[in-house]
């Protein structure tokens, strides 16, 4: 009788690319792995079902998605006294007040520029809730204990001054866009997306690209935009799950590149076009 070798295990998720404390159901070391980009279960970030639940009740109850689209606009503004133009009136008696960032403003920033101040705060959010330690702002980060983390805290501290709980506005885009991305692909626990690359491979698995993403980046449904973005292009199967904002949950935030915005930690990935089959381990990432 021949033994049967199982096949060797996936590469594990770096500790320099992980913290020990995260606010969400999985530690980092689970959510940055090989594993559970193939298994997949929900992510559920602390307190959001507890404290803002009636959000996901009202996008139920509506039925067509322009009105879950106003739904989500009306709640947020109400929520967190946001500039309010064409909200209906409201019971409150004080002015709204007008911070100078919010989740609408964050994402403008992020598809201008992922290195951007809103940038900063998106990684410094993912960081918080998820434990994926940011490893690239504008500069290769090497770990927390260096000049660029220092330099990247401190813009993420400026974007988050003098906002009304502008990273519980993010803990509750995520819980829109997972909601939505439930509804329209009941079915479905992954979507195929591309992710232009200029950086090293992390390793290998059974001949397949392993690459280890920063802490959030972006992807697209469409390969040759993505191929605008770096002269190697990944084919991903990217879970659900790992979707933090996609380009048509809020018309006119994200458009023109059919862009998603994608949680990051280690993928099982395959080449698209013009990649060596090659990969290797590398200690500093350039996207």
């Amino acid at each position: 009788m021949t033994d049967i070798k199982p096949p060797p295990p996936f590469p594990v998720p770096p500790r320099h690319a992980l913290i020990p404390i995260n606010r969400c159901n999985l530690p980092a070391r689970v959510l940055a792995s090989i594993d559970f980009q193939l298994s997949p279960i929900p992510l559920r970030i602390d307190g959001v079902d507890a404290l803002y639940g009636d959000l996901t009740r009202l996008l139920s109850d509506a039925e067509t998605q322009e009105a879950k689209q106003r739904c989500f606009h009306d709640y947020m503004t109400l929520r967190f006294r946001l500039p309010a133009e064409d909200l209906p009136d409201s019971p409150l008696e004080e002015p709204q007040l007008r911070p100078k960032a919010h989740y609408s403003r964050l994402l403008r920033g992020w598809f201008f520029d992922a290195d951007s101040r809103e940038g900063a705060v998106w990684k410094g959010w993912v960081e918080s809730r998820f434990g994926l330690l940011t490893r690239y702002h504008k500069v290769p980060i090497p770990g927390p204990e260096s000049d660029a983390y220092d330099r990247f805290m401190e813009e993420r501290v400026r974007g988050i001054y003098n906002t009304n709980a502008l990273e519980t506005q993010l803990d509750l885009l995520y819980t829109y866009a997972q909601f939505e991305l439930q509804r329209r692909y009941p079915d479905r626990t992954h979507l195929t997306l591309y992710r232009g690359s200029r950086g090293s491979l992390y390793d290998s698995y059974a001949g397949r690209p392993v690459k280890l993403f920063n802490n959030i980046s972006s992807f697209s449904l469409d390969p040759e935009e993505a191929l605008r973005f770096g002269n190697r292009v990944l084919k991903v199967e990217v879970p659900l799950v790992k979707i933090i904002c996609f380009e048509s949950l809020l018309p006119g935030q994200l458009h023109g590149e059919r862009e998603f915005m994608v949680l990051g930690g280690l993928f099982l990935a395959d080449h698209y076009r013009g990649i060596g089959s090659s990969g290797s381990a590398y200690s500093v990432p350039t996207d």
